[in-house]
C-alpha cells in the first residue's frame, strides 16, 4: 500500500487548530518554532516512510511469535526501533528535565500519526510508552522518575498498562492481582494480567510494566486498588519474575503482542508503588486518559492510511465508461460519482477525526500551561476524540475496502489489513459505550454544566452553515434534557448524542479551517472536504435526534431470554 506523509495537513491543523504559535509564544514551548516543526514532520515523514511503512505488511502475514524465553518480532522490527530511538522520535513530548524535547503534545501527536499511518500495529509501543511517561510524571516519587523517565523518553526502554484480568474487564474493580509489603519497602506483586499491549517483546532491552493490584485489607472496588511499577528488569540486572503465558491470536495488529503475563510464579516478582496506597485508579487514569486520545489518534492512522490506498487505486483501475458519456472508453474509477462520493466522504471524515483529535492535544497542552478552561474542555473532549475517532476510522477503513471492490476483499491489495486492524480501536482503552456513558454520566454535568455550555457558546459564536447552526442547538437541548434525565434513558441516548456532540465538533473544526484556507490547491481540496461534511454528514447527525431522545423503555420491552428466540 502506498504512504505519504500528512505533513501540509499536519502543519495546517497544528496552525489553524491547535493553535501551535500561541503556545510557542509561552515560555515553556518556545522551542516549538516553525523552522523546528517543519524539521520534526519533515523528518519524522522520511523515518516512517523509509523504515516503519516498509514493514507494515510483513509485520500483518508474520506477527510476533510466542517462544517460551519471550516474544520474538518479525525481521526488520528490531533494527527499526533501535533507529526510532537513536533518532530521538520518542522524547518529542517529552519534559527537557528528564532527557526530552519538551515540544507540545499536539505536536507529539503529529509525530505519532505519521508512525501510525505508516505501520499502526508498530506504533502501539511508542504510544503506550508515552502513557507509562505520563503516570510517572505526575504520580511516580522523584527516585522513581530520575531512574525510569530518562530511558523510557529516548525509548531505550518501553512501557505498559496492566489492568485487565479474566474476571475483570471494563469492571476494573473485580481485579484479583495482589501485592504483599516487603520489609525493604517493595512489594511483592502476584497475579495475572491479560490483553496486554506490547507486554513481551525483543525491542527493548526492558519494560516497564504498570500494574493494577489489591494490597491486604483493601476495601472492595476501585478504592482498594494501588499501582504498581513492575520492571521486566530489576534496576540491578536481574531478571523479574514476571514471564509471557502467551500471546493472543487476534483478527488483526498482529505486528503488536497481545500478551498474557504472569506475575509472581516464584514469589519473587519484585514491584515498587506509585504514589499513595489505594490510590491506583487515579494514576493510572493520567495514562488511560493520554491513551485514550492516542487511541482515537489511532482512527486517524487508519483513516489516512485506507484514504491514500484507495486514492491511488481509484486513480489506477480502469473500468467501465463514464455514464452518459459521449465516449464508450472505460475511464479510472475515480471519474464514477459514486466513487467520488465514497473517496470524498473518506477525505472529510479523515479530516473531521484528525481535527478533533489535535484539537484536544491542543487543550493538553494549554492545561500544562495552567489554563483551568482548557482543562475542562479536554475532559469533555477526550470521550468525544476517542470514540468518535475510533468510529471514524472503522469507517473509512470499512469504504476503503468498497473503493476497491473484489479486490478490497482479497488480502493482496491491504485494504482488508486496515479494517481488521481498526476494529479493536472502539474496545480496548474503555469501550465506544463507555466513553458514552462517561459523557452523560460526569463530562456533561461538569462545573455544573459550565464546561458543556462553553463549548456550545464558542460553537455558536462561529458556526455559519444553518444545518450546522441547527444540530448545535439541538445538541444543546438535548444535552441539556440528559443531565436531569433518569439513569437508564440517559445511557440509553447516550451514544447518539456523542456521535451528535462530535460531529458538531468537528463541523465547528473544519468550517473554520475551511475559512482559513489558501488559495491555492490545498486550500481548494480543504475547502470542498468542509463542504461535503458541512452538506451531507452534518445532516445524517441531525437525525439521530429521535434516537438520543427516545425512552429507554423499547430496550427492556423483551425479557432477556427472548433475545435468544
Amino acid at each position: 500500500m502506498p504512504f505519504t506523509p500528512a505533513t501540509a495537513e499536519q502543519r495546517f491543523v497544528l496552525e489553524e487548530t491547535v493553535r501551535l504559535s500561541e503556545l510557542a509564544a509561552t515560555e515553556r514551548f518556545a522551542a516549538a518554532t516553525p523552522d523546528v516543526i517543519d524539521a520534526v514532520l519533515d523528518g519524522a515523514g522520511q523515518f516512517a516512510a523509509g523504515e516503519w511503512a516498509p514493514l507494515n505488511r510483513v509485520g500483518d502475514t508474520v506477527g510476533a511469535k510466542w517462544a517460551p524465553d519471550g516474544v520474538r518480532m518479525p525481521e526488520g522490527f528490531r533494527q527499526a526501533y533501535q533507529d526510532y530511538v537513536a533518532g530521538g522520535w520518542g522524547t518529542i513530548g517529552v519534559a527537557e528535565e528528564w532527557g526530552g524535547q519538551g515540544l507540545p503534545f499536539a505536536v507529539q501527536t503529529a509525530v505519532l500519526e505519521t508512525l501510525g499511518t505508516a505501520n499502526m500495529a508498530f506504533a502501539l509501543c511508542p504510544t503506550l510508552t508515552v502513557g507509562a511517561i505520563e503516570a510517572l510524571a505526575h504520580h511516580g516519587s522523584p527516585e522513581q522518575q530520575a531512574a525510569y523517565l530518562p530511558k523510557l523518553a529516548t525509548g531505550e526502554w518501553t512501557g505498559t498498562m496492566n489492568l485487565t484480568e479474566p474476571q475483570a474487564g471494563s469492571d476494573v474493580g473485580a481485579l484479583r492481582s495482589m501485592a504483599m509489603p516487603r520489609s525493604d519497602g517493595t512489594w511483592s506483586v502476584k497475579g495475572t494480567k491479560i490483553y496486554i499491549s506490547f507486554g513481551d517483546h525483543d525491542l527493548a532491552d526492558n519494560i516497564v510494566h504498570l500494574v493494577l493490584a489489591r494490597t491486604p485489607d483493601a476495601p472492595a472496588g476501585t478504592r482498594g486498588i494501588s499501582l504498581f511499577l513492575v520492571p521486566k528488569v530489576r534496576l540491578d540486572g536481574t531478571p523479574n519474575d514476571v514471564r509471557v503465558v502467551s500471546i493472543e491470536h487476534k483478527m488483526g495488529l498482529n505486528a503488536s503482542p497481545t500478551c498474557v503475563l504472569s506475575f509472581g510464579d516464584n514469589d519473587d516478582c519484585i514491584g515498587e508503588l506509585i504514589g499513595p496506597v489505594h490510590g491506583g485508579m487515579r494514576a493510572m487514569f493520567t495514562m488511560m486518559n493520554n491513551a485514550r486520545l492516542n487511541v482515537g489518534l489511532q482512527g486517524v492512522q487508519v483513516a489516512e492510511a485506507a484514504t491514500q490506498g484507495a486514492v491511488a487505486y481509484a486513480l489506477d483501475r480502469v473500468q467501465s465508461a463514464r455514464a452518459g458519456g459521449t465516449s464508450r472508453d472505460p475511464v479510472a474509477i475515480v471519474e464514477h460519482p459514486d466513487v467520488r462520493r465514497m473517496l470524498l466522504r473518506m477525505k472529510a471524515q479523515t479530516q473531521a477525526a484528525r481535527a478533533l483529535v489535535y484539537y484536544a492535544a491542543g487543550q493538553v497542552d494549554r492545561a500544562a500551561l495552567g489554563d483551568a478552561d482548557a482543562r475542562g474542555r479536554l475532559e469533555l473532549l477526550t470521550p468525544l476524540a476517542k470514540a468518535h475517532g475510533t468510529d471514524l476510522g472503522c469507517e473509512v477503513a470499512s469504504l476503503g475496502i468498497q473503493v476497491h471492490g473484489g479486490m478490497g476483499y482479497v488480502e493482496e491489495t491491504g485494504a482488508a489489513q486496515h479494517l481488521r486492524d481498526a476494529r479493536i480501536t472502539p474496545i480496548y482503552e474503555g469501550t465506544n459505550g463507555i466513553q458514552a456513558a462517561d459523557l452523560v454520566g460526569r463530562k456533561l454535568a461538569l462545573e455544573n454544566g459550565a464546561v458543556f455550555a462553553a463549548l456550545v457558546s464558542d460553537m455558536r459564536r462561529d458556526v455559519a452553515h444553518e444545518d450546522l447552526k441547527a444540530l448545535v442547538e439541538t445538541c444543546n437541548l438535548i444535552g441539556r434534557q440528559l443531565a436531569t434525565a433518569g439513569h437508564d434513558d440517559r445511557l440509553a441516548a447516550s451514544y447518539p448524542f456523542l456521535t451528535m456532540l462530535s460531529v458538531a465538533t468537528c463541523g465547528w473544526l473544519l468550517e473554520r479551517q475551511a475559512r482559513a484556507a489558501p488559495d491555492d490547491a490545498f486550500g481548494a481540496a480543504k475547502r470542498v472536504a468542509a463542504r461535503f461534511y458541512l452538506d451531507q454528514i452534518v445532516p445524517e447527525a441531525l437525525g439521530l435526534r429521535a434516537a438520543a431522545t427516545a425512552s429507554a423503555d423499547v430496550l427492556y420491552a423483551l425479557p432477556a431470554q427472548a433475545f435468544a428466540a
